[in-house]
């Protein structure tokens, strides 16, 4: 297991200087992002000027030397208005980790539960009415699972609200939280006051289930095709021929065998939650790191993308091996 473990850890560093790396050569391919940015704004002699103070008139390894040796030091460069990026991501990271935890929820409690029912029902008209809902699912665009549900939830029946991670009341509040998290339900938890956690849950339902339905469709697939195919495998028999009932034998046996393909793939599909963030913050007003990144791509910050887009390829590395490492908890196999 040792052996196992270190392995993977190596990779890491490995996986993330390929990533850093292909991100600082296609910010300079796209162009120069201080013209790209002020070009038609400053004049000519500014522009050059802004430039070798940032040092984009250097030669290319030079800058990719000082770069690494930045982003070793936590240092992820400057914004256009010279705020850190390292400042950026604490303050809107956590919000995005807090969507992505909600909707990894959504889709456990979504995508599994449904999948094993689906694979114990086999062609019946609920197996083929999930299978439908969870191709749906999958394929139904983000942003517009979106606007619906606030359509309905927010708009036509008030259940819900429809933007913002809480109430203006209660992210007033909770700004003076000590310690702070930037994670609304820790802070509200911390505050000790039980409407604003309410209120913060209730905020954090329909963006969770905008972005957690996405992969749920995916979970449920999964578990239904791996459940189906151990349920045909030797040791099921056995099982069966032991005089274990049915309930046992799916749940002590099969069941869990299926759901190593789902964690294996988990680590892939934060890396899509982490996309789809973007759109579900924008569509619900949510202030975390995709509705900044958007920000900044609008308004052409390629320093504060490629800050952003490497703190995003780094939380992938880790979740692929704290993936692994669960893998190899669920499924002894693994280790050997």
């Amino acid at each position: 297991m040792l052996r196992y473990l270190g392995v993977r850890l190596a990779l890491i560093p490995v996986t993330t200087w390929i990533l850093v790396t292909t991100v600082f050569v296609l910010m300079r391919v796209v162009g120069d992002p201080i013209s790209a940015a002020m070009g038609g704004r400053l004049p000519a002699d500014q522009i050059e000027a802004r430039k070798e103070a940032a040092g984009l008139n250097r030669p290319l390894h030079v800058q990719y030397w000082e770069y690494i040796t930045n982003l070793l030091q936590g240092d992820f460069g400057y914004t256009q208005d010279r705020r850190p990026v390292s400042d950026v991501i604490i303050t809107y990271g956590a919000a995005t980790l807090e969507l992505v935890f909600y909707a990894l929820v959504v889709a456990f409690a979504v995508g599994v539960p449904l999948g094993r029912y689906a694979a114990t029902h086999r062609d019946q008209a609920a197996d083929v009415g999930l299978r439908l809902f969870g191709t749906l699912a999958y394929a139904a665009p983000v942003f517009f699972v979106g606007l619906l549900l606030k359509l309905v939830f927010a708009v036509k029946l008030g259940w819900l609200p429809a933007n913002g991670r809480a109430s203006t009341n209660v992210e007033l509040a909770l700004q003076h939280v000590s310690p702070k998290t930037n994670i609304m339900i820790v802070d509200a938890i911390l505050y000790g006051d039980t409407g604003y956690l309410v209120d913060v849950l209730k905020h954090a339902v329909l963006p969770a289930i905008s972005l957690g339905l996405l992969t749920a469709g995916v979970f449920l697939r999964l578990v239904r095709i791996n459940l189906i195919q151990t349920l045909r495998s030797d040791y099921v028999d056995a099982a069966r021929a032991r005089g274990l009932s049915r309930r046992a034998v799916i749940g002590r046996h099969a069941f869990r065998n299926a759901l190593i393909p789902v964690v294996t793939v988990m680590g892939l599909y934060i890396a899509t939650m982490l996309g789809g963030a973007v759109l579900t913050e924008r569509t619900f007003e949510w202030k975390g790191l995709g509705n900044q990144l958007a920000v900044y791509l609008t308004q052409r910050d390629f320093m504060a993308v490629q800050g952003i887009v490497v703190f995003i390829a780094l939380v992938v590395a880790v979740m692929s091996f704290v993936v692994d490492v669960v893998v190899a908890m669920i499924d002894p196999r693994v280790r050997f």
